[in-house]
């Protein structure tokens, strides 16, 4: 069996590639690629693999996009921390899925239900949870409960500049440059926020969309941006996310 893995995540992926040979020897892993774009172009370039593991959320956007740009008749299995109403998708439309962090009996069952599986019905069940995912109308947080001297106070999302992550811990910066702890992932936080209002920048950064002063050009397509409120601390987007920070801008 051979298998592409798309997880931007190095440490899932070796994780993942270390279970499938403990369960499977000779099953072959193709190629680890952690993006959108990356994914799209060695599908439509390499040999099509037998089966592909699926992170949800990539570094430069959400594995359906992937769908959205080409034609994949391949059997998928979904890796996610989140998304609860996506997981209730795939087990009515018979793709599976594993939470993360990923256990060797749940890939092992992944795998069997993959013999079972269809695949000329695949494409199929893919469009239909596109179809679902877009129709789900989704609550995005308006506020955090934040722990206050003794007791707590809330902060709205209209008062937060940006979040910034810095080892393994999040922070919470207010547009008044005062910083807040909280006990959430950066990946958490992400999928709580509104996309039309915050923007993951890169793995340290999310920011909201009013406290960006500018953007400028930087070296090998990437872009370099200077927040309002703290102009001396330097967040570079990556060449993959500037079209998309662009796009973001401009919706």
């Amino acid at each position: 069996m051979k298998v592409l893995i798309v997880e931007d995540e190095e440490r899932n992926a070796n994780k993942l590639m270390r279970l499938l040979h403990q369960i499977d020897p000779t099953l072959e892993v193709l190629a680890v690629v952690e993006g959108v774009q990356s994914a799209v172009r060695w599908l439509q370039s390499q040999v099509n693999p037998d089966l592909i593991f699926m992170d949800i959320r990539l570094e430069d956007g959400l594995c359906f996009e992937i769908f959205e740009q080409i034609q994949i008749t391949i059997p998928v299995i979904f890796t996610t921390s989140y998304d609860e109403y996506a997981l209730k998708a795939f087990k009515v439309n018979s793709i599976d899925y594993l939470m993360k962090p990923v256990q060797e009996e749940d890939l092992s069952q992944a795998l069997a239900k993959y013999k079972n599986l269809n695949p000329a019905g695949l494409n199929d069940s893919i469009q239909h949870i596109l179809g679902s995912l877009n129709k789900k109308e989704k609550v995005y947080r308006s506020r955090f409960l934040i722990p206050y001297k003794d007791g707590f106070k809330t902060v709205k999302v209209e008062e937060i500049s940006y979040f910034y992550s810095e080892l393994k811990i999040t922070h919470l910066v207010l547009k008044d440059r005062s910083e807040i702890i909280i006990g959430q992932t950066m990946e958490e936080v992400e999928e709580e926020l509104d996309p039309l209002v915050f923007f993951r920048a890169n793995r340290q950064h999310i920011l909201h969309i009013d406290s960006i002063h500018n953007i400028q050009n930087y070296y090998n397509g990437k872009l370099k941006v200077t927040l309002i409120h703290d102009p001396q601390r330097e967040i570079v987007i990556s060449r993959e996310k500037a079209p998309l920070l662009k796009n973001w801008l401009n919706s």
